[in-house]
């Protein structure tokens, strides 16, 4: 089963708030029929409450606002704390507080408002003695109702008995440098004190559509032929603490997630898969420098209070219950602590446990939800094929699934070739083969590899993985987003061939045989920062092939790895050479060209000329 279907040959109608709206591609379209003459709106407030002793405290609060009147463009949200609360910061809006008196103004991703749309905010606060909610609230200065009655002043709340698991209950704001105009979300209640009851499914993929995330989409779709791909389930990536409030242009996990409940209404009866990126381990990308994340060495007690806490916090919210949350741990941390020891950073990592208690804590907050399903980084077939990496990372892998009370029970199962580049099959390619009486895996393209795709590496290394003490129902993912190597129209094309293999080679000379057979053009398998050349893969489909849960698109086609050249930058990240062009290469690579586009933004950053590029090679072929 595709995953997500793509609904363009599927439209449907549907009932919201009186009116039909098109449902086209899993995205709601403007109402075909509207009857409001006056403006309106309902609010629906709550409140995630936390005892710190001696009658204090403090809550997150999430206020959902629906506009019962005329399309806004922009709105301003207003109301008053009735019990001296006091509020400390937010998200997914402008904030601002004088005494009770609480402002939340829209966000450019959010300010527009349909008849009938609503938008999620949220912020965190304290109470003293109790926590009563407003009853008054007005968006743009018209009064709202609240649960579709009229406000009516209400008695004071108790706040919750259920007391804080968290380390770092209170809600200090963080000190990390941001882009947002509110800060990120501090440290809330433990998403493991109270999880939401409920049993997972096999394979969260089967059977449901895929989030479409609107930040891409309309990035995508504003390129020429994007709309082609506009449509399709994408990675979220939580790269920083700021990315979990989200920004001025960029929308946070809560606003992710209750756009996911849009969707996921639009859809009918089928479930919706969202898919989120947790990555900012302390002294994160250790053996490169492209992605290197905020927090140091030593900092996991920050990564633990301030980023994977407020994440839990915000899953475990009971009204996203019926979503089935996809978390992809840390791409790139633990298969560096087999193979690339020799970097210093790796070293001390490996020392310090930053890495394996990171991704062990992670494990164990996450999977305490009953709908999260945790899927562990296990590096490709390019970094791990070689036995002296298999099994060590195998063992590495169980090592960090049992830290910090977590259990191999929190594992879903793993991904390999996250935002990376490897082949998914290579169908001309025998790796127990030879040619002219040579080994196929002493060519230079192989090098010794027992793998030459993805497919064969994943399917392999689950089983491995199974023998290691991981359950048995483990699945694996596969992230094809930028793997298709199709005809490699555009250039430059940094291959040997430029046009897409159909036929194994006749030569009996082993390189050359390779090198005209194989689907993957890349110069050399090291090479993995904005490779020229590439293109969009098999689209995001379910249960594709024995052991694998999903093909996926967990980074982003047009989402960069990393900077050509030095561009200074807030989000802590470095310059690699493996993201220039002219760089000549290392050891990792053999010493060879990096293979890379050139005028790259840092990574995360939109790369246009990588979209059309991607989009030009697609394999299979765009339609």
């Amino acid at each position: 089963m595709k995953f997500p279907i793509r609904l363009s040959a599927r439209r449907k109608a549907v009932a919201l708030s009186g009116a039909t709206t098109l449902v086209v591609a899993g995205l709601i379209t403007l109402p075909a029929t509207m009857a409001h003459a006056a403006p309106g709106c309902d609010i629906t407030y709550t409140t995630n409450d936390w005892s710190e002793g001696a009658g204090t405290g403090g809550f997150t609060g999430t206020v959902v606002v629906k506009n019962t009147g005329d399309a806004l463009t922009n709105w301003t949200l207003k109301f008053a704390f009735p019990g001296g609360q006091t509020f400390t910061q937010g998200w997914s809006a402008t904030w601002s507080a004088s005494g009770a008196n609480v402002t939340a103004t829209a966000l450019d991703w959010n300010k527009n408002l349909a008849t009938g749309a609503s938008t999620s905010l949220g912020f965190n606060g304290r109470w003293t003695g109790s926590n009563p909610k407003p009853t008054a609230f007005t968006l743009n200065g018209v009064t709202c109702t609240t649960g579709g009655v009229t406000p009516s002043p209400s008695t004071s709340a108790s706040p919750s008995a259920s007391p804080s698991a968290s380390a770092s209950p209170s809600a200090s704001p963080s000190s990390s440098p941001s882009a947002s105009p509110s800060s990120s979300p501090s440290a809330s209640p433990s998403a493991s004190s109270s999880p939401i009851p409920g049993v997972k499914v096999d394979n969260p993929y089967v059977g449901a559509t895929g989030y479409v995330n609107p930040n891409w989409r309309s990035k995508a779709i504003a390129e020429p032929g994007g709309s082609r791909v506009a449509n399709t389930s994408t990675g979220v990536w939580l790269d920083r603490i700021a990315a979990i409030a989200g920004s001025s242009t960029t929308m946070g996990l809560r606003a992710h997630l209750d756009e996911a409940l849009v969707q996921d209404a639009a859809n009918g009866s089928a479930a919706l898969t969202i898919q989120f990126v947790i990555y900012n381990l302390p002294g994160r990308d250790c053996s490169a420098l492209a992605s290197n994340g905020e927090l140091g060495v030593d900092e996991l007690p920050r990564y633990k209070s301030e980023y994977i806490d407020p994440i839990a916090a915000i899953m475990a919210d009971s009204k996203y219950r019926n979503l089935r949350i996809v978390a992809v741990i840390e791409i790139d941390s633990l298969p560096n602590l087999v193979t690339n020891l020799n970097v210093a950073k790796c070293a001390t990592m490996n020392s310090n446990g930053g890495y394996v208690k990171g991704v062990g804590y992670a494990l164990n907050k996450l999977g305490a939800i009953s709908n999260v399903y945790n899927y562990i980084d296990s590096g490709h077939h390019g970094w791990l094929g070689w036995d002296t990496n298999f099994g060590p990372t195998a063992v590495k892998l169980k090592e960090a699934a049992t830290a910090e009370g977590s259990t191999v029970n929190n594992v879903h199962g793993f991904i390999t070739n996250t935002a990376n580049y490897s082949a998914l099959v290579e169908p001309y390619i025998n790796i127990s083969g030879t040619i002219g009486g040579q080994p196929v895996r002493q060519a230079k393209w192989i090098d010794w590899n027992y793998y030459a795709d993805e497919l064969s590496f994943a399917q392999a290394f689950r089983n491995r993985l199974v023998q290691e003490g991981f359950n048995s129902n483990i699945g694996m993912l596969i992230d094809t987003s930028r793997n298709g190597w199709g005809n490699c129209v555009q250039t430059p094309c940094q291959s040997i061939q430029t046009t897409r293999p159909t036929a194994a080679s006749t030569s009996t000379v082993l390189d050359t045989y390779i090198n005209q057979s194989r689907i993957d053009r890349r110069i050399h398998l090291g090479n993995w920062c904005n490779q020229a050349g590439a293109g969009m893969g098999e689209r995001p489909t379910a249960a594709p092939q024995s052991g694998i849960d999903a093909y996926v698109w967990i980074k982003p086609p047009g989402e960069s790895d990393g900077s050509s050249s030095l561009i200074p930058n807030d989000e802590g990240k470095g310059f690699d050479r493996m993201c220039d062009p002219t760089y000549t290469g290392n050891e990792r690579n053999g010493n060879s060209l990096s293979g890379a586009l050139p005028n790259a933004p840092i990574s995360g950053q939109w790369f246009s000329a990588q979209f059309q590029q991607l989009m030009a090679n697609a394999y299979p072929p765009l339609s």
